[in-house]
């Protein structure tokens, strides 16, 4: 028990470091009136990380058990930390990585390539293609994913036990897109064989006829790119190309989506960008 108190009163002496130490011109806050701190005030901390400024104070004070390792990925968002510090904050929270499961913190580094290429519709996934960040555009295009419960967030299950969000396939793109798919599970699965969440998704895709076909043939592959066709409702159909990048030590995916050439979807990804996920012509 002890211990754990020392490092909760870490925890609280790093984040008052943080949090003096960021200038709050670069987070967007001007220096209106007199500070007497030198950097980020709290309730400006809690305001960027989406929590309150009693929650900061009790972090700060040493008196939250375990933050939550969405709080401590929000927080390290907020405070511009490094992944080194990030992972550290991680650590000090109580939540030291496993690594026998499947990867699902977010760094800093990732979430600042995601914010260079806010012009794309982007996403991150993790190794069992779970959804866990996208940007403004990406939900424009494809949908607000949050009208789904977070289990529900899953490319495997779209394909497999519902559809893929306004994506158009044909039966060829379809066959191919699922066989690569599912030989990328499978080489998760090797990776990551003792992961409780991993097997509870299998065992929910078996309910699927055509993913226990697939999933029979043992096939281990990787799934690099494809070409998607997004039948907007507003602007209508969308052509573009999505390009995985793999992060090399969390296995998780960033996926961007860029025009294919020749088309004319990036006038139609710059105004949704402007026009956000409303709708333009009232719900049937």
């Amino acid at each position: 028990m002890c211990g754990r108190i020392v490092c909760m009163n870490q925890l609280g002496a790093a984040l008052r470091a943080w949090r003096d130490r960021l200038d709050p011109a670069t987070v967007g806050f001007a220096h209106g009136s007199p500070r007497r701190v030198p950097g980020l005030r709290r309730a400006e901390l809690a305001t960027l990380a989406g929590i309150s400024v009693e929650y900061v104070v009790r972090l700060e004070q040493g008196r939250v058990a375990t933050p939550s390792a969405q709080v401590c990925s929000a927080l390290a968002r907020a405070l511009r930390l490094s992944d080194d510090e990030s992972a550290h904050l991680m650590r000090m929270a109580g939540h030291a990585a496993d690594p026998s499961r499947v990867p699902r913190m977010i760094p800093g580094s990732l979430y600042r390539i995601v914010d260079q290429l806010a012009g794309n519709p982007l996403a991150i996934y993790d190794a069992t293609w779970q959804l866990l960040h996208w940007n403004p555009l990406f939900a424009a295009v494809f949908g607000d994913p949050t009208v789904r419960g977070v289990g529900d967030r899953n490319v495997l299950v779209w394909q497999f036990l519902g559809e893929l969000p306004r994506v158009r396939q044909t039966a060829a793109e379809r066959a191919a897109f699922e066989e690569s798919l599912v030989a990328d599970l499978r080489a998760t699965t090797s990776r990551y064989p003792d992961d409780p969440d991993l097997a509870a998704l299998v065992s929910r895709l078996n309910l699927s006829p055509r993913f226990c076909e697939l999933w029979s043939r043992r096939a281990v592959g990787g799934h690099q790119s494809a070409h998607k066709l997004v039948q907007h409702p507003d602007v209508g159909d969308i052509a573009m190309n999505s390009d995985i990048l793999n992060t090399q030590d969390t296995n998780l995916r960033l996926v961007v989506y860029t025009p294919q050439p020749g088309t004319d979807a990036r006038s139609k990804l710059e105004f949704l960008a402007a026009l956000g996920v409303q709708r333009m012509s009232p719900q049937g």
